[in-house]
């Protein structure tokens, strides 16, 4: 049952994001309405959210309003290409408004992506201050778990293998979209996928099958997986008192390198072993100090934070989250290479990764969510909305009509035919495109509203938990 302290606290999550988020349209808008004022053209209206205006004033000739739905803002500019889908429709007569140019028209369509990318430099230098964490599981290329039955058991991966490479290109993390064990497996098209490994101080070939998990049709399809895991630390943090851990003696800054005379790479290997043979003790190898401790567990029913009683030793994993500090331009060239990155893979025809494994807002804002919960979560925040600017700014220069990019492309058609497009042609395409572009917005929030909590699918693999339960 829910407390009141779970329920302020929600709610003061849920106010971060929305407040994050907006900030984030309102930017871009922001910049329109600047470029629009110097170029001279008429503002009908700068509106902050959507809906039923709860407040609305006019200013200098401009209407400025606050409306009911929390989604971004707009700016009204009957000058352009005509908007009325998305900002309702302008209560001046077009015909009767004074011609702009073409260049005017450009460089107000290109101002909402530049304020965009510069909102992102000026991100990216906050977490060049303040860094960006980064758990030691990211970082590493060394496989900690391998499932069994797995294609990649099967290939003869195993736990403790160095990934070098993956389907030919040079890995320097597990996770992510940069140079990633992850993402080159997702991205992989050939019916084998080579991994480059180094075992025991030898470099090896190993050629891995995969998997696609198979879901229902209205569900996201699965990608690419060939089921193995990152290596964790498995040092111990903390030890509950009277626990079984305490009472053989186990200590904070303890190692655990094998249990059952396995070694291993994550903490999940204990809780399996424990889960898959309750009631029987567990042979632990401790690392202390540099010197080798053989210790015999039996666990016993433990709860955690209220949860049920389930058969544990008593240990709190001490995961460490470091703090890098990437330079602006890095941060940018990496945001550019993942925006890259996916739209390559989406339209390669080979490739798994389709259209509805993009995210609209209500996937972005889960996203946001989830980094607000986590410890440091407003610097991860920070970081992820470098990209998102980044990601906004490029989209918006696509030459689709109504977007950034289609204003600017419809100026350059008027500059070579030396008249605009007929304002019923443009209504007409506006407005198909428009639609075009709403419906695919509701096709990916079908699939992000099945990943919010309580449609979670049950078979999402998630990195092993800091606690042992």
């Amino acid at each position: 049952m829910p407390t009141l302290l779970h329920v302020l606290n929600f709610l003061f999550v849920l106010l971060e994001v929305i407040v994050l988020f907006n900030a984030i349209i309102i930017v871009h808008e922001w910049g329109h309405f600047l470029a629009a004022r110097w170029r001279g053209l008429k503002i009908e209206e700068f509106g902050v959210w959507f809906g039923k205006p709860l407040w609305k004033k006019e200013i200098g000739g401009v209407v400025y309003s606050l409306g009911t739905i929390p989604a971004g803002g707009f700016v009204k500019l009957p000058q352009l290409a005509p908007m009325d889908l998305i900002e309702g429709e302008t209560d001046t007569p077009r015909e009767t408004l004074p011609k702009i140019s073409a260049l005017d028209k450009i460089i107000v369509a290109f101002a909402g992506p530049l304020f965009s990318f510069l909102l992102a430099i000026v991100l990216a230098c906050g977490v060049w201050f303040v860094g960006k964490p980064v758990s030691e599981f990211e970082k590493t290329t060394t496989i900690g778990y391998v499932e069994p039955g797995s294609p990649a058991e099967i290939a003869g991966l195993r736990p403790g293998d160095k990934i070098l490479e993956v389907d030919g290109h040079k890995v320097k993390r597990f996770l992510g979209m940069i140079n990633s064990v992850n993402w080159f497996v997702v991205r992989s098209e050939g019916e084998k996928i080579p991994f480059t490994i180094e075992r025991e101080g030898k470099v090896l070939t190993v050629d891995s099958g995969w998997t696609l998990e198979k879901r229902k049709s209205w569900q996201r399809a699965g990608l690419r997986e060939v089921h193995i895991l990152p290596a964790q630390p498995t040092r111990i943090k903390e030890v509950e008192p009277g626990s079984p851990a305490a009472e053989a003696g186990l200590k904070p800054g303890d190692v655990i390198s094998a249990v059952n005379g396995t070694r291993i790479f994550t903490p999940g290997v204990l809780t399996e072993a424990i889960t898959k043979a309750p009631g029987q003790p567990i042979a632990l190898t401790i690392n202390r100090a540099g010197a080798p401790l053989d210790f015999t567990i039996q666990p016993k029913p433990l709860s955690f934070q209220g949860d049920a009683p389930k058969p544990r030793i008593g240990i709190l994993w001490d995961f460490d989250i470091s703090l890098e500090h990437p330079t602006p331009t890095q941060q940018i060239v990496d945001s550019v290479s993942s925006i890259g990155n996916m739209v390559g893979a989406l339209f390669s025809p080979k490739s798994g990764v389709k259209a509805q494994h993009f995210s609209g807002p209500v996937g972005i804002g889960r996203l946001y969510y989830q980094m607000f919960e986590a410890e440091h979560g407003w610097r991860m925040a920070l970081a992820f909305s470098v990209f998102l600017n980044v990601n906004l700014a490029i989209l918006n220069l696509l030459p689709f009509p109504i977007l950034d990019g289609g204003h600017i492309v419809l100026a350059v058609i008027e500059t070579i035919r030396r008249k605009p497009v007929s304002l019923l042609v443009l209504e007409k395409i506006q407005g198909v495109c428009g639609l075009l572009l709403f419906a695919f917005i509701l096709y990916v929030t079908f699939f992000d509203i099945q990943d919010l909590p309580w449609r979670r699918l049950t078979s999402q693999k998630e990195v092993p938990a800091a606690v042992e339960k």
